[in-house]
């Protein structure tokens, strides 16, 4: 009974800091109408700005913390404000770029302000000061988590249902120009929503950080694991939002306790990262079909001019040539760049079709790749034509996998379900001995085509030039047909498309899987490149950051593609 009980306080502890962070998310959203993805990147900077200013600079605990929850967040909230000003009401790939965006830009700083060898630890509040509650011992700092987030609660329902201006933040997305009239500025209103919700997310980061690694990407990663609570309450109640955070951290927490120690070691070496991903795909695939309306649009806007096949051809008659004259004449680590993009650009294409054609937003398309690797290293040696072929299949049965239990989602829910897929599978096979490799990587070796070597890197480099251009003229081809009409159409309309006869759930599923049968190509392909392929490959931030290059170049466009794998 007492293993119980300190489970669920920990777990309960663990929920506080989730229902902090998801409220200012679920704060963020009902004032802008915008998913902000850079929320954890928020908490993970004010993190590591509280351990320079308490622990290297030697600033006072509690005027780091004022420094930090009243100077820096207001001014990132400012900031984040100011750039998704012109995002309200926008698509759901434009919104979603932007704030990954920032993202990347919060973790780029952290890894070159804080990057390094250097180890780095935050004390807890009030550290040695236990207390027994029935027996379980609780640490002060577990308390003052658990306070501070009821206090959040409270004071933001007292906030939001009995102040003006709390009111006018939940009516600003809703109708902004009635609020106006009203007498308020829809834009001061939601100002000041970004500004709450980066000082919650900033607290939230302060909180967690004494129990985490301060790491960049886990630290970010860690306060995204309340994302399941933020959409467990429907990104606009922060009841429903609280209480699951509370469910998820309790939840968690069972799960590690009473699984059994042979299967948690084998499938879940990680489970303090993977679990709150599974939960996150499974709230969304659960979530009633009538909450789903936070999904916002899909991608939208003037298709451009289909490549005739005779125009494809000569441009990838072009990309040929660029190989060849890459692989002939730059040095080689120029050249190995190169290559590199060329299979990076395959991925870029796999999104051309998916979120280009289709509207399908996927952030963890490099899951795919991962699958493929594997599937091309444990065949014949890992360096057989046949590797290629079975790679691509299990990619794209994988991808259709993925997609069967999504069907009925999009938009910005299709985009955390892939999310959550993509880190679930890094945490949970990529990563994982067990599963994956036992060093942490699969090796694939370089192929021969009829007796012909193409060990060599100048033959790699022109083997990756061609695999792109006949990866481009087939998605150009693709476009051209009766299947690329039907993508336009679904990511135009899925109901007028249903309404006209066309059969959306399997056209999903065909997008899905070829899409991931390319992504999967590129795995493989990767192992070739470079030989080993393992999780540090294929971490979800690559796969969000190739999702950005793609729609920056051009999302629609085999030289966006190309662009996007060489950046």
């Amino acid at each position: 009974m007492s293993e119980f009980l300190q489970f669920t306080v920990i777990g309960i502890a663990l929920g506080a800091v989730y229902a902090i962070t998801a409220s200012g998310l679920v704060l963020t959203y009902a004032t802008s109408g915008v998913f902000n993805f850079a929320h954890g990147a928020v908490g993970m900077i004010a993190a590591f700005t509280y351990w320079e200013l308490s622990q290297s600079r030697g600033v006072p605990a509690g005027l780091a913390l004022a420094a930090v929850l009243l100077v820096e967040a207001p001014v990132l909230g400012l900031l984040a404000e100011l750039l998704m000003r012109s995002l309200y009401g926008a698509s759901t790939e434009r919104a979603l770029m932007v704030t990954t965006g920032l993202l990347l830009v919060l973790v780029g700083v952290a890894e070159k302000v804080w990057g390094g060898s250097t180890s780095r630890t935050l004390p807890q509040y009030f550290a040695g000061d236990d207390v027994r509650i029935l027996g379980v011992t609780v640490s002060a700092h577990q308390l003052l988590v658990i306070a501070v987030a009821v206090m959040v609660a409270v004071a933001l329902r007292v906030l939001l249902v009995s102040t003006r201006p709390g009111v006018a933040m939940r009516a600003v997305v809703d109708d902004p120009d009635l609020l106006a009239m009203a007498g308020a500025s829809p834009r001061r209103t939601a100002r000041t929503g970004w500004v709450l919700g980066a000082m919650l997310a900033s607290l939230a980061g302060v909180l967690i950080a004494p129990l985490a690694d301060l790491d960049p990407v886990l630290l970010t990663l860690f306060v995204v694991n309340g994302y399941a609570a933020a959409v467990l309450g429907r990104l606009r109640s922060l009841p429903l939002t609280f209480a699951g955070s509370l469910a998820i951290g309790v939840g968690e927490q069972y799960v590690i306790a009473y699984l059994p120690g042979s299967f948690s070691s084998t499938w879940f070496p990680n489970e303090t990262q993977a679990l709150p991903m599974l939960f996150l795909f499974l709230v969304v695939l659960l979530l009633p079909e009538d909450r789903l309306r936070a999904a916002g649009r899909v991608v939208s806007g003037r298709m451009s001019r289909v490549a005739s096949l005779s125009t494809s051809l000569w441009g990838a008659a072009g990309v040929v040539v660029l190989g060849v004259a890459a692989a002939e004449g730059l040095p080689v680590t120029w050249r190995t760049t190169v290559a590199a993009g060329f299979v990076f650009g395959i991925v870029a294409l796999s999104l051309t079709l998916l979120t280009g054609y289709a509207g399908q937003v996927s952030l963890g398309q490099l899951a795919f790749s991962g699958v493929g690797a594997f599937a091309m290293g444990k065949v014949a040696g890992g360096g057989s034509w046949w590797g290629i072929l079975v790679a691509v299949t299990a990619s794209a049965a994988v991808g259709i996998l993925v997609a069967l239990p999504t069907l009925r989602v999009r938009g910005l829910f299709l985009a955390l379900a892939t999310l959550a897929f993509a880190q679930f599978a890094y945490q949970v096979f990529f990563t994982n001995p067990h599963a994956f490799s036992v060093d942490g990587s699969v090796l694939v070796h370089r192929l021969s085509l009829f007796g012909v070597s193409l060990h060599g890197d100048v033959a790699e480099t022109t083997l990756l030039a061609v695999a792109f251009a006949l990866a481009g003229v087939l998605v150009l081809s693709l476009r051209r047909a009766t299947f690329g009409r039907r993508l336009v159409a679904l990511a135009d309309s899925p109901a007028a498309s249903a309404t006209l006869g066309l059969n959306v759930r399997a056209t999903r599923l065909a997008v899905f899987g070829v899409s991931a049968g390319l992504a999967g190509l590129a795995g493989a392909l990767l192992g070739t490149l470079q030989g080993p392929v393992g999780g540090n490959d294929l971490q979800l931030l690559f796969s969000m950051i190739i999702l950005l290059m793609t729609v920056v170049w051009g999302v629609r466009s085999m030289a966006g593609a190309l662009l996007a794998g060489m950046s």
